[in-house]
Order: structure tokens, then C-alpha cells, then sequence
């Protein structure tokens, strides 16, 4: 029993250690406008490329939130600070296994072959995942 009050005390203490690192990874908050030429029918179209013929939903699940790869629905990212040129250059190059943070690569296009401009449309659906604005 004495090994608990010790040992949550102590994983209490490693959280808050990691907390300035995991919110300076943390991207924009909720409710940031689009970039320049993101329109909603852009994201629109990235939704339905990102749970079709994208490949995504096979790794990020079709609500994006997660499953094989990272959830993407929240302000936290692994490689970038989630900039939309950051997301359309990350899915055009992916994650190589060694740079993966959980393990997993990313195929370059997402294993897909989807045209530059349905990349651009599905990262400005990705994109706009992480910055809906919070429910009450």
C-alpha cells in the first residue's frame, strides 16, 4: 500500500514535468481562421478524399481520431506545429519508420494517389480538425 502513495505522487510529477513540452507542440487554438485560399468547400472535399480515396481513415480512423496513426483532432503534433504547408508537405513526403513517434510510418501521399491539389484539399481537412472551436 505504501508503494502507491509514492508512486502517484511521483507519476503526478513526471506529468507535470512533460506538460511545457506537450504545450509547446500544441498548435493554434480552436477557432483560428483558414489560411489564404482554404475555403469550406475545400475542406469539404478534403473530408470526403481523407475517408475515401486518400487512404487516411485506414490509419487515422474515419472520425481522425486515431487508431494505428496519431489522432489529429487535437491541438497536439508530433512532427510539426501543425501549419496547413506543414500538413500538405507531411503527407506528400510521410513519415519514414525512424522519424515515426509511434512507431508507425506514414507512406509517402498517404499510399494513395491523390493530385497535389486533393492533398491541398485534404490538408485543409486536417488542418481544420484541430481548430474547431471548443464545445461548451
Amino acid at each position: 500500500m505504501r508503494g502507491l502513495y509514492i508512486a502517484y505522487p511521483m507519476r503526478l510529477l513526471s506529468m507535470l514535468l512533460l506538460l511545457p513540452a506537450t504545450l509547446a507542440a500544441q498548435s493554434s487554438p480552436p477557432g483560428e481562421p483558414p489560411p489564404t485560399g482554404v475555403t469550406a468547400e475545400m475542406i469539404a472535399k478534403g473530408k470526403e478524399l481523407f475517408q475515401g480515396a486518400g487512404l487516411c481513415m485506414a490509419c487515422h480512423g474515419i472520425d481522425a481520431k486515431g487508431s494505428v496513426g496519431p489522432d489529429l483532432t487535437d491541438t497536439l503534433w508530433l512532427h510539426h506545429n501543425g501549419r496547413y504547408e506543414e500538413i500538405i508537405a507531411q503527407v506528400i513526403r510521410g513519415i519514414p519508420e525512424d522519424e515515426s513517434k509511434t512507431g508507425a510510418p506514414m507512406p509517402a501521399r498517404g499510399g494513395s494517389a491523390l493530385s497535389d491539389e486533393e492533398i491541398r484539399a485534404v490538408a485543409a481537412y486536417v488542418w481544420s480538425l484541430s481548430r474547431r472551436p471548443s464545445s461548451p
